[in-house]
Parts: structure tokens; C-alpha cells; sequence
């Protein structure tokens, strides 16, 4: 509220004033890229999937809601039991999933599965059923074509439209294009993303991105935890609690050095999709290795420095495609795009033979330079968060210049007309002031007098009362209309007009979010191999070699990159397996000796899936049951994959089960080979050395394990006595001392409960004691 007032006998005064917050500055300093702002809360993130299966083939769309983008799978083939797409399922984990009520018996087997999880597991997608005439071709199609999407100008033609998608979505993959028509009206139906919006506001979609599943290497759940890849905890944090977990100690913990968080979200990708493509392998190592040179170290510091000012790009365009933009979401689109450029530069400075940098370099257009010039000369950010609203810098606009300028004189020259409506109040009055209110307009304020009392006293010849407030009343007079018609409500048209260039300059930046996209993607990407490259140089990584030949594996002086870092001391072992080493490796020796740490376990997925180019990883295998069938169940596993032959996966097996070799359960041949942990013993002590080499453990020497748990001896030297009857087949009788002993101490609590006997107790009954006390406790002596 803008108020001017003037007192009887004095100098006139400014009470306060509103206008004086919409009083600009004439030059606002442009945010720098090295000053830091909050990221906004991250919202929940939602994933609706769309599938259809018919003829042995799957059409997969799904649209995320945190970067409001659909992707999807072109048609891909699938077995009857559909593992490719509980696959996607597993990967994905979406909300929903939409599919046609028209249903194969496969598909409906397959949902039925799904909806028996959901009942058991409340975070199982629900399950939607759309008619079938929802997933037409034709009008599949129609929905793909007219789709108002924010990614694509408004100047192009529909002719422009259609060919510009056309060479995005896969219109000749039926399936595909049947899901992503389906998913289209899903969305509209449910309103995803725009609940509370008006009607006429359309789902927000900033890109289209195919996804695919092959050249990937299938590992499952139980892997990831298993080998410590992931690892969630709860999060200290009493102000964290809500969101839930955070990274523990994990393989993705120590590796996930990303600046911005697109670079950390497509790091953990990687991992649940890691891939068997050696180009696109190779194409990240060459990256990686570039960065360890020691030449280039500054360079990698510098552009992990920018990569720390890449934000949520998405979140602001799904924005601004709303109406929804904050003030301080301009200034994280500037500073993203600055920073951008700043990754553009340094790339052309940099072998463009890395298709990394040559993208980079080539496709951070122009367009980047056109949004920040626009952003740079419109926005007044210093104005725009003083004012907690878009503002707009001088000579943008002469219109809101001149309203300005009138809201700057504004308070000297309501001064002088509460001088006069002064002039012309009743004597009695002693002061007044003329004061704007954006939306009311311009009003005449005077102290409410002893003798108003009444509403009826409130009417004073002239003037039209408004209101009261704090104790304050309020009129229109001839010249405060005179002001409205003069002047106008200037805070309301100058926050319509910067409104207006607000929009223009939305639709700007939004005709260019197809280049922001890919600056997203490449940036997110260089942030993940920077990250792996400053872990490869801290923790020693050594580049691996990959053939296309099935020529086995090869690990020299390996390290388990977790198990290094708590251990005191770590000694590294080698591997080999494939070509004349064999390809089934079983490896024994006492425990705690490190054979869990040479590897880990999984099991019935593997027998079931392994292939030739597999890795399977076993350790205490059949450990969980009794020793006769733990032995059986491991040894027919073992020989189930020996019979394959040359199409035998690469197995490696930690195992005390040493009757596997003692009674030859396993084949000889060509494909087995023997490992063993070395140790020494020395005196009383076993000295682990936590090497392996060849040969077969010939105890498990748990007595030792006992022993640096502190059992007590006596315990240690009955359990060796135990274990070497049972080797030798002889029988295992008590130990004659200790059932002495413990024939002693019964005689002695007998004795005891006789002493304690009063017989003088009107209610002992005898029979009870002797049935209930003493004949139990004879029977035992006995």
C-alpha cells in the first residue's frame, strides 16, 4: 500500500509506502554462474507405462513425470512368459500400468500374477484396463500427430509437425505406436501432472526418448544387493526421515562423485543397465582415460565446476509450459545455460576424435546464446526478487518505463494533493493523507474523529465512504477519481504488461527446449564419466580390455573396490577363466580365509538363464540345509553346467563342502580347475595370506575361526574331537567327566529340596513332592 500524507502545521510526510518496493533500480547486475542457489525440494517422481503384446511381441511406452518425457521401447519379441517385460517392470517400477481389456491368455496370466503382488506388496503397480478401441492404430496416430507439445514451435506447418515427429517415433512400429496412442489418452484422462489446472491446460510433454533392452547384461535383484552394488539405509537425518533412505556403503556410494543430480540419476542407469556394447564401452573408457591424464586434471576440475550449476531444466520448462515459473526459476536457467556454453568452449579446446566433446561442441547451438541474450537483457533479477515477481529491466518496454517513472514521483505528488483536500476538510480534522491501492485505486485517508461513532457519523459532504481500517477511514473524492482516471492502476498494469513479455519470453525458451534437452543429456553424461574418472584416479582403477571373442575372463591382482577400504590390509588375487584354465573354478579353504570376498553368491536364476558369456558367482552354496543335501544340491548343479560342454558358463565356487572332492562327486576334464585360499600354520596359528593358487583345501580349520571368537578351549577341543570321529566314521560317545559332573549337581539340588522339606506343613502333600520333585531328578541322576 502506497501511502502520502500531510499534517496541519507541518511539514508533509510519507507514512510508508508500497510504491516504493516497485521503485526500480536503473542497472541490475546479471547472476554469475559462481554464485550458488538452493535446488527446490524434488517432487515425487510417477511412471505410467503403457504395454501391449500380440504375436509374440511387446509395444512398451511409459511417460516420467520427473522430467515430463515419454519413452519407448520399439516393438521388441518376447518369450510366452513374458521376462522381457517384467523386466521393464522391475527396472521402471511405474504406478500404473495400462494395457487393452482385450487380453491373450499369456498377458492375462502375466496381469493376474501382477495383481496377486499388488495385494500382497501395497508398492505393486495398479493395474488399468482401457477399451480396446482406445489403442486403434488410426487413432493412435491422430492422438501422436495432434499432440500439443512443448518441444515443437508454433510457427512450424503441420506438414513441418508431422515430418519432425516422424523421424522421432517409430510410426512403422505398430505396437509401439498403438502403447504410446493408449498412454496419450491415459494421460488426458487422468489429467497426470495437471490435476489442478484448468481444463484447457494440456499434459506437459517435453520430449519423446526410445529406450532398449538389448546389449544388456542381466543381472537381478538379489545381485545388486548381494555384491553390495546398492546399498540403502535410513537417513539420519530427523529432517530426512520423510524421504526415506539414503546410499550406504555401496559399490554406486564410493563411485558417485556427480556434480549435478541428472549426471547422479544417469549413474545409477548405467548400473541397473549395464551393457555388453563394446563401442558404446570403449567410447566411455576413452573418456575416462582421457581425464586420468595427469595434463588434463585441471581441465576435468574446471568442468566439474560447471557441471555443479546444470539443474532441474525439466522441472522449469514443465513450468513455464504451465505458467507456473518462479523468479528464481530464471535465474537456474540462466546460470544452467551459461554454464552450458562454458562446457561448449572448453570442449572445442579439447580432441574432437572423443565423440563426447565433438557432441558437445557441435550441439550446444547457437540457440543456447539466443535464450541466455533474451534472459540477460529482459530480466531484472535484482528487481524480480526485491519484488518476489517478474520484473523486467529498463528500455525493455517504454510503456512500463513511463508507469515507472509515475510510480517514482508518485508519494511527492500525493503529497501535494493531501494538501489540498486538506485545505478544503472540515477544520476539525487534523490531518489526511492520500494513499493507492493496486486494485482499488487512489483513496483520501483521515483519522477517525472522538465523535464518529456511529456508521451515520462516518458521512462526511463530498465524499464517498469506502471503508475503516485501523482506525483510519477511507473515501473516493473528486480528486482521488480524478487521479484514477489520470493515472490509472499502475501496479496492475505494470504487473499485466511484464506478465505479458514474461510469456513471450517463455514461448522463446520453449521453441528451444529440444536443445536444452540434449545439453541435459550430454552434460549429465560428461558428469558421470568425470565422476568414475576422479574414482579411478583416487582408488587406482586400472582400464579394462574388452574382446569380442568368447576368449573367457582375465583379472590381474584384482581388489574388492568395498573391502579395501575397510580393511587394514588387502592382498590383491588374480583370475582366470576360459581358453586351457577351464571354466568351472571351485575354490576351498579355512574360514574367514577371504573366499567370500574372492566372490558372491546367486543361484536358481543362474542355472536357469546362464548362458556361455555368463559369470556366475556361488559362494556357501547349500550352506542354508543339512550337510547331506547342501552337498548333493551343489554337486548337481556343478554337473549340470560341466555337461553343457563348451557352452558351460564361467563359474566360479567358494565352498568347506570338501566331501565333493573327497568322494569325487565332480568330473574330471579340461573345464575344471581347483583353488585354494594359501595359509601357513605356525605353531598353534594358521597365518592367512588371502592369496589364491591352485590345489584343494584340506580342512576348513574351524577350530581356528572358534578360537578368534573366544569359545572357551574345552568347547574347541570336544568340537575337533566330534569332527574327527565323524571323518573316520567311528562313533561319538559323552564325554565320561562331564556327565560326572553333572550327576553331582543333580545330587546335590536333590539334597537340597530334602533339607528345605518342612514336614510339619499342614498343607505338604507327599505324594506330590515325590512325583513332581524327587522322582524327576532321580531319573535323571540315574
Amino acid at each position: 500500500m502506497a501511502l502520502v500524507g500531510a499534517t496541519t502545521g507541518g511539514t508533509p510526510q510519507g507514512l510508508g509506502s508500497e510504491a516504493s518496493a516497485t521503485s526500480f533500480p536503473s542497472a541490475t547486475p546479471v547472476p554469475g554462474p559462481g554464485e550458488a542457489e538452493e535446488d527446490d525440494p524434488e517432487e515425487p517422481a510417477e511412471i505410467h507405462l503403457c504395454v501391449l503384446w500380440n504375436l509374440g511381441h511387446l509395444g512398451i511406452a511409459y511417460y516420467d513425470t520427473s522430467d515430463s518425457t515419454i519413452h519407448f521401447m520399439p516393438d521388441a519379441p518376447d518369450h510366452e512368459n513374458l521376462k522381457l517385460l517384467q523386466r521393464v517392470l522391475d527396472e521402471i517400477n511405474p504406478q500404473s500400468v495400462v494395457t487393452s481389456a482385450k487380453q491373450d491368455e499369456n498377458m492375462t496370466r502375466f496381469l493376474g500374477r501382477l495383481a496377486s503382488q499388488q495385494r500382497r506388496e501395497p508398492k505393486r503397480p495398479e493395474i488399468i484396463f482401457l477399451p480396446n478401441v482406445d489403442f486403434g492404430l488410426e487413432i493412435s496416430k491422430q492422438r501422436l500427430l495432434s499432440g500439443n507439445y512443448a518441444f515443437i514451435p508454433d510457427s512450424m506447418t503441420t506438414t513441418e509437425k508431422i515430418i519432425f515427429l516422424s523421424s522421432i517415433i517409430p510410426f512403422d512400429c505398430l505396437l509401439t505406436v498403438r502403447a504410446l496412442g493408449g498412454l496419450l489418452k491415459f494421460l488426458g484422462r487422468r489429467r497426470i501432472g495437471v490435476e489442478l489446472e484448468d481444463y484447457n491446460i494440456s499434459i506437459p510433454i517435453l520430449g519423446f526418448k526410445k529406450f532398449v533392452l538389448t546389449h544388456l547384461v542381466s543381472i537381478d535383484r538379489d545381485t545388486y544387493s548381494v555384491l553390495q552394488i546398492f546399498k540403502s539405509e535410513s537417513h539420519p537425518s530427523v529432517y530426512k526421515v520423510a524421504s526415506g533412505l539414503k546410499e550406504g556403503l555401496s559399490l554406486f556410494g564410493i563411485l558417485n562423485r556427480c556434480r549435478c543430480k541428472w549426471g547422479e540419476k544417469l549413474l545409477r542407469l548405467w548400473f541397473t543397465r549395464p551393457t555388453h556394447d563394446l563401442e558404446e564401452l570403449n567410447s566411455r573408457l576413452d573418456v575416462i582415460q582421457f581425464f586420468l591424464l595427469p595434463q588434463n586434471l585441471d581441465m576435468a576440475q574446471m568442468l566439474h565446476r560447471l557441471l555443479g550449476h546444470i539443474k532441474n531444466v525439466p522441472l522449469i520448462l514443465k513450468r513455464m509450459k504451465l505458467s507456473h515459473t518462479k523468479v528464481s526459476d530464471w535465474q537456474v536457467l540462466y546460470k544452467t545455460v551459461y554454464s552450458a556454453l562454458g562446457l561448449r568452449d572448453a570442449c572445442r579446446s579439447l580432441p574432437q576424435s572423443i565423440p563426447l566433446f565433438r557432441d558437445i561442441a557441435q550441439e550446444f547451438s547457437d540457440d543456447l546464446h539466443h535464450i541466455i541474450s533474451l534472459i540477460g537483457k529482459v530480466v531484472d533479477f535484482e528487481g524480480s526478487f526485491a519484488a518476489n515477481h517478474f520484473t523486467v529491466l529498463p528500455s525493455i518496454d517504454p510503456e512500463i518505463d513511463e508507469k515507472k517513472q509515475k510510480l517514482v514521483g508518485l508519494p511527492s505528488f500525493l503529497t501535494e494533493v493531501a494538501w489540498k483536500e486538506l485545505e478544503s476538510l472540515d477544520s476539525r480534522i487534523p490531518s489526511c493523507s492520500v494513499i493507492y491501492i493496486p486494485l482499488i485505486g487512489f483513496l483520501l485517508s483521515i483519522p477517525r474523529l472522538p465523535s464518529m461513532v456511529e456508521a451515520s457519523d462516518f458521512e462526511i459532504e463530498g465524499l464517498e465512504f469506502m471503508f475503516l481500517s485501523e482506525e483510519k477511514l477511507h473515501y473516493r473524492s473528486a480528486r482521488t477519481k480524478e487521479l484514477d482516471a489520470l493515472l490509472g492502476d499502475l501496479h496492475c498494469d505494470i504487473r499485466d504488461r511484464e506478465t505479458l513479455l514474461m510469456y513471450q519470453l517463455q514461448c522463446q525458451v520453449l521453441a528451444r527446449a529440444a536443445v536444452l534437452t540434449r545439453v541435459l543429456d550430454l552434460a549429465s553424461r560428461l558428469d558421470v564419466l568425470l565422476a568414475l574418472a576422479s574414482a579411478a584416479r583416487d582408488y587406482g582403477y586400472s582400464r579394462p580390455h574388452y574382446s569380442p571373442q568368447l576368449l573367457g575372463v582375465r583379472i590381474q591382482n584384482g581388489r574388492h573396490p568395498l573391502m579395501e577400504l575397510c580393511a587394514r590390509t588387502f592382498v590383491p588375487n588374480s583370475a582366470e577363466c576360459g581358453g586351457n584354465r577351464g571354466r568351472v573354478k571351485v575354490i576351498t579353504g579355512p574360514n574367514s580365509s577371504g573366499k567370500s570376498i574372492y566372490l558372491k553368491q546367486q543361484v536358481a536364476k543362474a542355472v536357469n538363464n546362464a548362458t556361455e558369456q555368463s559369470l556366475v558367482l556361488m559362494d556357501e552354496f547349500g550352506k542354508g540345509t543339512n550337510t547331506v543335501d547342501g552337498l548333493a544340491l551343489l554337486a548337481a548343479v556343478l554337473r549340470h553346467w560341466l555337461s553343457l560342454g563348451p557352452m558351460c558358463p564361467h563359474i566360479f565356487v567358494a565352498t568347506n563342502f570338501l566331501s565333493l572332492f573327497q568322494l569325487q562327486l565332480l568330473p574330471q576334464g579340461p573345464l575344471m580347475q581347483y583353488l585354494t585360499m594359501e595359509t601357513c600354520e605356525d605353531g598353534n596359528d594358521l597365518v592367512f595370506f588371502y592369496r589364491v593358487c591352485e590345489g584343494v583345501a584340506n580342512a576348513s580349520h574351524a577350530s581356528h575361526t572358534a578360537a578368534q571368537a573366544r569359545l572357551p578351549d574345552k568347547l574347541i577341543s570336544r568340537g575337533k574331537e566330534v569332527s574327527d570321529l565323524i571323518r573316520s566314521g567311528k562313533p561319538i560317545k559323552p564325554i565320561k567327566e562331564l556327565l560326572k559332573e553333572k550327576q553331582m549337581e543333580n545330587c546335590q539340588t536333590l539334597v537340597e529340596k530334602f533339607l528345605k522339606l518342612d514336614l510339619e506343613d499342614p498343607n505338604l502333600d507327599l505324594e506330590i513332592f515325590m512325583s513332581q520333585e524327587v522322582l524327576p531328578a532321580a531319573t535323571t541322576i540315574l
